[in-house]
């Protein structure tokens, strides 16, 4: 039996570490992502792995099931290149006919990557407490319930106000 995931963190497909179904990646995005990715830059799996790790800041990590056969897929479609390097290490890179593609598909990788932004944002904040998300919700709408109604003074008050609670927030606690 699946134990629940830990309650700091949301459940997110593709990381070990955590159960559920959350999917963060929409259909056909992993083999954009790795295109692009590959693109900027030509990689070996794991640091793939990586590289999208960070992208999510670390709250989402794919598997190796879902990056190597995305790989395979889209070097017997021709759209990678694989050169082996020393031990066996696999450096993928795309081929003309992955950049074409690439650019053929240019408003479906804008797309993509948009989405992956935002769900890097909401895997972010569903791992903080919820306590501190209540109170960014708050924030939130005490700044949009003031509308238009904002003069110089109070435009100044309230952006002292956020940004002396910024920086408390990024201070080291003292324990």
């Amino acid at each position: 039996m699946r134990s629940p995931p830990h309650p700091a963190k949301p459940a997110l497909r593709g990381d070990p570490d955590r159960s559920g179904s959350q999917r963060l990646l929409g259909h056909g995005d992993l083999k954009l992502l790795l295109l692009a990715l590959l693109e900027q830059q030509p990689g070996h799996g794991y640091e793939l792995i990586r590289r999208i790790a960070d992208m999510f800041h670390g709250h989402y990590t794919p598997s190796p099931g879902a990056i190597y056969p995305t790989l395979t897929m889209l070097e017997e479609l021709g759209l990678l290149k694989v050169n082996q390097e020393h031990g066996g290490r696999k450096l993928y890179a795309p081929t003309a006919a992955g950049r074409r593609f690439l650019a053929d598909h240019h408003d479906a990788v804008d797309a993509m990557t948009l989405r992956t932004r935002h769900a890097a944002r909401t895997a972010a904040k569903m791992a903080l407490p919820p306590a501190v998300r209540h109170a960014m919700h708050a924030v939130k709408h005490a700044l949009m319930a003031r509308g238009s109604g904002w003069n110089a003074s109070e435009a100044r008050r309230v952006a002292a106000l956020l940004e002396h609670a910024a920086q408390e927030i990024a201070a080291e606690p003292d324990d």
